[in-house]
């Protein structure tokens, strides 16, 4: 791994963290999938969490009560382990941001590299203003100063709105429901499905502000990767989608995951995006959690060496813009420590 790093000019830690994304755990616990806090050895000052299969019986880390090893090492300390289940919402960034699940995430079918229907759900599907308020007034509880009201970012994550006004009406009622509680943070949908001007001048009269975070996660075998509604959206229309959207005054960005195109594909449709976001995009280290998944990748994905040169390629196309990647936005990042040579975090 420090050789790989030093070849790819990229922190050991960042190394580190894509291969325990990619690889997974090994654990005598019988959870399939969880969300993890972990930090590493050599930078302890900087908590992550990270969401991988704790059964991965053939990966390099193993976890020995709070301690995972490499080859026998300690190379991290695990703080907490919970399941990873479809719920109603959680908190990230230190309680400035939550990922709200108001549509039944877990419903949601037909992707062949999603690990969603793997795992037990607790996410409700809300059709009305009050069941939201509802789930708003719970999760407020749960937060750690007791209130929404401090919230900067609200990311709805779900593949369950099959058709572009349905996405529309639920996000304007989230807003109204949001200004009833004095909540004025910035909404942002995971979808496919808004596509037309006539969405996107109405979501910035009614939701803003609001992030598009357009879900194309591969560019190639859409057809075989993706369900309908996903791949019914060609890699020749993105680019026009999210201009659409950039030109009706709303924020975007959109998801990838890498090891499901070749690199060559990865460049070239990252490319013809890069010109039409506002936001770093979302980009995950593919996971593939059973035979049939890990049979999606392309070819030299299942290899630590994919992933890092994916690293280069997509810094020398975004660098440009000027965008730079969050640690907490995107679980599964091929970022952490570095983008290039500029650090990302003090550790």
């Amino acid at each position: 791994m420090a050789r790989l790093a030093a070849r790819h000019g990229a922190p050991v830690e960042d190394v580190l963290l894509i291969a325990i994304n990619l690889h997974g755990i090994s654990s005598p616990l019988p959870r399939h999938r969880a969300r993890i806090n972990i930090r590493l050895a050599t930078a302890p000052g900087v908590p992550w969490q990270v969401i991988v299969p704790l059964n991965a019986a053939g990966s390099p880390f193993v976890l020995d009560e709070d301690t995972l090893l490499l080859a026998g090492e300690p190379v991290a300390t695990v703080e907490r382990i919970d399941a990873d289940e479809a719920v109603g919402g959680y908190f990230r960034n230190g309680g400035r941001a939550m990922t709200l699940n108001p549509n039944a995430r877990s419903r949601c079918v037909g992707c062949g590299f999603c690990p969603n229907t793997l795992e037990a759900a607790a996410d409700p599907r809300l059709s009305e203003q009050r069941a939201v308020r509802d789930l708003l007034t719970v999760l407020a509880h749960r937060h750690p100063l007791g209130s929404l009201t401090g919230l900067e970012e609200i990311t709805v994550s779900t593949g369950c709105y099959e058709r572009e006004q349905t996405a529309v009406d639920h996000m304007t009622g989230l807003r109204d429901v949001l200004d009833e509680s004095g909540i004025g943070a910035r909404l942002g949908l995971l979808t496919s499905v808004l596509r037309s001007r006539k969405a996107f001048d109405t979501l910035a009269r009614t939701a803003g502000p609001f992030v598009l975070r357009l879900t194309a996660e591969c560019f190639t075998r859409r057809d075989m990767m993706l369900k309908a509604s996903k791949a019914a959206l060609t890699r020749t229309e993105m680019p026009a989608v999210l201009r659409g959207a950039l030109e009706a005054g709303l924020g975007t960005s959109f998801t990838y995951i890498a090891g499901l195109d070749d690199l060559t594909a990865m460049r070239d449709g990252v490319r013809d995006l890069a010109p039409y976001v506002s936001e770093f995009p979302n980009i995950q280290v593919y996971q593939a959690h059973n035979r049939v998944m890990a049979q999606l990748r392309a070819d030299g994905a299942a290899d630590l060496a994919f992933y890092l040169q994916a690293r280069t390629l997509l810094e020398d196309l975004l660098g440009p813009t000027g965008l730079r990647p969050r640690g907490w936005e995107c679980y599964r990042p091929l970022w952490y420590f570095a983008f290039g040579s500029e650090p990302l975090v003090a550790s």
